[in-house]
């Protein structure tokens, strides 16, 4: 009996087969990007765990530099290899673009110092000594040559025309994820610098683990890499990927309770026929779980297929992403893996479940002769908003009270969720509300037609124009958090990178390089910064110096600060602080902070400055305290102020001469600037991405919700047409309905948006890196995005009427009875 009960109620897709697109279009595609994040998080993961081997040798410690813009010297390098640490080895590293934008990492090593870490056979890597030979061979992953198809002797071509290569395959399994490894000679040649990123080290003891520690001189640090380290860099970036895929899914997840809603509502006549023939509740209910457990198996498989193929598009720029924040070496391809498939089944499983549960608990509890009378789209619409908006008044008093105290990032997500969930919920309430008043106060017949139409119309678009509401906010949420974080990040950059060229020379020739620059012609002035990092019980915090000339006050980034705050710096006793500390430490200007030795304690805090990107506690004090503090100790830069911004190539020059400055120690205010912007629009694309697929999938799914209903409402346009209104005129109406729903729906998804970037700030990034930022507003974006998605709809509205009107009154009608 069981069969041809579901084989009867499966015919209701052969009679409307557009709903078999709208069913699979919202499990598909919220599956799809679900699995998609979740397959970048897992791969991102796995690399992280094969990146902490070189050349598949745990070399666990690493030397590294304590500003990420400097260098180790060579010389050092030498000296350490003298002194009997055999165990380590150089690395630098050099970003190319090739010919067509992809972005690659070419990490340089000795060969010579490398081999000695090999276990086995030197047979085995002798191929390291060919990497010495010109013209340099560049040895890849097999991930990579894969991605990248290419194999042996094959060449690179770079974006500047030049060619890289040739090309020799790792077969042995010794490197891993987006690495191209070379001889350090080459990376000599394709960029003119001295000095290493790193100097790796593999297991010692630890008497000569201390010993090694003593021997590091100031600005250089050795710590141990370890997965967990990284792990908490990056937990943050994943944690945004995640909760925008978890976005998706859910917006994906109510095209889907649309479709199938409409689908058990169209299907009430025959429902109340099967009953009134002697088909038991029960017998239904088994009948109608065979079919969602046909579409939880399809929408789970398409939407894994997909989610596949969108992570491996999205892969090469979370790849990028990643290296330019953390150093991390993540893998460009991803592959088949049981794990993250079994997450995406149990969501599939429990997503068509809830979704499912209340329309089918609907249908089979509804009485057989009031579903057997006539179909009705509106029977349940008011009960079903007003329980909605109920529901929705719960979230709202739960993301209040959570709004008062959020401690950390995950509550500061909860509080969003909540947010985002009771303005959905109670949307369709409003607008049916709204509909339904404008149908009784309008003044024309027609127009109160109009919205009467609209409002019963809800019934069957009100979850999608819900779906619709919340991606366009997060959509919007998005512009406004990147662009503000964009500004902010450019205008902080201008005034932190106020002088033309910065320099990094030693403390014994700082002096001596300072009055030689206030002697050159293109010369203005020369700013002087010193840093020291102090040890406290509450962790490491960085004291750096400020001179008082007008430049580097204008440089100084201030947030919040007391009256006359720079007079004060320089005459008195005060420090400014940075914003994270403050944050951290719940200071204000005005307060007394303690500070370790040399400093000591009782310090007012004159102000807070914005310090982006900085993990530390920073003040900062006059050069004038520093002098008598630190008498000339801890690391010195020197920023150079050029007349009238001429070009400082020849300074340069002279400079790298004369005191046999290596590049790297000189950097270009320009050349920074843009590199930084190039990463942050990098870091920020995959977001972007994910935000645009959303707002799509919610488009296209109120479209096909509309098809889906205006063809139940055949019968209702033929008795309008036969009425006198023409078909224009029909298609005109259908067209502004959608529209009236969309416009609606923006006006409530604009501020809603705005409030959503502003609680990513407030609550998550402040939680979670300690800063914050002023929100840039873009009523020109916001026109833009509302412009394309409004068209879209005003097209959706009208495609089904025309479809339909193109027939015949007549026939129209015969064909709706």
């Amino acid at each position: 009996m069981l069969w041809p009960v579901a084989k009867a109620l499966l015919g209701h897709y052969r009679r409307h087969p557009f709903q078999i697109l709208l069913v699979w279009l919202g499990l598909t595609l919220g599956i799809s990007l679900f699995v998609g994040v979740l397959a970048v998080n897992y791969h991102a993961k796995q690399s992280y765990a094969n990146g902490e081997k070189l050349f598949s040798n745990p070399l666990p410690y690493r030397i590294q530099p304590k500003l990420a813009s400097n260098k180790i010297p060579q010389g050092f390098y030498v000296q350490l290899r003298r002194s009997g640490f055999h165990q380590c080895a150089p690395f630098d590293s050099y970003r190319v673009v090739t010919h067509d934008g992809m972005q690659l990492n070419i990490v340089g090593f000795d060969p010579v110092a490398m081999m000695s870490f090999q276990e086995g056979p030197s047979q085995k890597s002798k191929d390291f000594l060919e990497l010495m030979r010109p013209p340099y061979p560049l040895l890849i992953s097999a991930q990579l040559s894969k991605y990248l198809d290419v194999s042996d002797h094959d060449f690179i071509v770079l974006k500047s025309g030049e060619k890289l290569g040739p090309i020799k395959v790792d077969t042995q399994g010794r490197i891993s994820g987006s690495r191209l490894v070379a001889d350090m000679s080459l990376l000599r040649k394709l960029n003119r610098s001295a000095g290493f990123d790193m100097i790796a080290c593999s297991a010692m003891s630890p008497d000569k683990l201390e010993q090694l520690r003593h021997y590091l001189p100031d600005g250089i640090s050795l710590h141990r890499n370890t997965r967990v380290e990284l792990g908490s860099l990056t937990k943050a970036f994943h944690m945004n990927l995640t909760a925008m895929g978890m976005l998706s899914f859910l917006v994906g997840l109510f095209i889907f309770y649309q479709a199938m809603s409409l689908s058990f509502i169209q299907r009430q006549p025959l429902v109340g026929a099967l009953r009134l023939t002697g088909v038991s509740g029960w017998q239904l209910t088994k009948a109608l779980l065979l079919e969602i457990i046909a579409w939880i198996l399809i929408g789970w498989f398409s939407g894994t297929i997909l989610g596949l193929a969108l992570a491996n598009r999205l892969m090469p720029s979370v790849s990028a992403s990643l290296s330019d924040l953390y150093n991390a070496d993540v893998g460009l391809s991803i592959e088949w893996n049981w794990e993250w498939i079994q997450y995406s089944l149990l969501m599939s499983i429990f997503g068509c479940l809830l979704s499912c549960f209340w329309p089918l608990v609907r249908l089979v509890r509804s009485q057989p002769i009031r579903l057997a009378s006539r179909l009705s789209l509106i029977r349940f619409a008011g009960r079903e908003f007003g329980l909605q908006a109920f529901v929705a008044c719960i979230c709202t008093v739960a993301a209040v009270a959570l709004y008062q105290s959020p401690t950390t990032q995950e509550e500061g997500f909860t509080l969003i969720a909540l947010m985002l969930v009771s303005v959905g919920l109670v949307m369709p309430y409003c607008l049916w509300k709204l509909f339904t008043s404008f149908s009784f106060t309008m003044p024309w017949v027609k127009v109160r037609w109009f919205f009467a139409d609209i409002a019963a119309s809800m019934s069957y678009r009100g979850v999608a124009a819900m779906a619709f509401m919340l991606a366009l906010a997060t959509n919007i949420g998005v512009e406004t958090m990147v662009n503000s974080f964009r500004a902010t990040t450019d205008q902080w950059l201008v005034q932190r990178l106020s002088a033309d060229l910065y320099i990094t020379p030693t403390t014994s020739s700082a002096t001596r390089m300072g009055q030689w620059l206030e002697a050159q012609s293109e010369v203005k002035t020369v700013w002087w910064r010193w840093e020291k990092s102090l040890q406290t019980d509450t962790g490491t915090i960085q004291v750096v110096s400020s001179g008082d000339t007008e430049g580097e006050r204008k440089a100084l980034t201030v947030k919040l600060a007391v009256p006359q705050f720079w007079y004060l710096l320089h005459n008195t006793k005060g420090v400014m602080i940075s914003e994270s500390m403050s944050l951290k430490e719940n200071l204000r200007p005005g307060d007394l902070v303690n500070l370790p030795e040399p400093l000591g304690g009782s310090w007012p805090v004159l102000g807070v400055y914005y310090d982006y990107g900085n993990p530390y506690n920073q003040v900062i004090i006059s050069q004038h305290k520093w002098t008598g503090l630190f008498q000339g100790s801890g690391d010195v830069a020197l920023g150079v102020v050029l007349n009238d911004k001429l070009d400082p190539s020849a300074l340069i020059q002279r400079m790298e001469k004369r005191y046999s400055l290596s590049p790297e120690r000189i950097y270009n205010n320009n050349a920074m600037h843009t590199k930084a912007m190039i990463a942050f629009d990098q870091t920020f694309k995959v977001a972007d991405t994910l935000g645009k697929i959303t707002l799509f999938i919610a488009v296209f799914g109120l479209f096909v919700s509309t098809v889906a209903g205006e063809v139940s409402r055949q019968k209702q346009i033929a008795l309008l047409r036969c009425l006198g209104i023409s078909g224009k005129e029909l298609v005109i109406l259908g067209a502004l309905q959608l529209l009236a729903i969309g416009l609606f729906t923006a006006f409530i998804a604009l501020p809603l948006g705005i409030v959503l970037a502003q609680l990513m700030v407030e609550v998550v990034l402040k939680n979670a890196f300690g800063w914050t930022m002023q929100l840039s507003l873009l009523p020109q974006q916001y026109i833009s995005t509302f412009a394309w998605s409004l068209l879209t709809l005003f097209i959706a509205g009208a495609w089904p009427v025309w479809h339909m009107v193109k027939t015949t009154p007549m026939k129209l009608l015969r064909d709706s009875l």
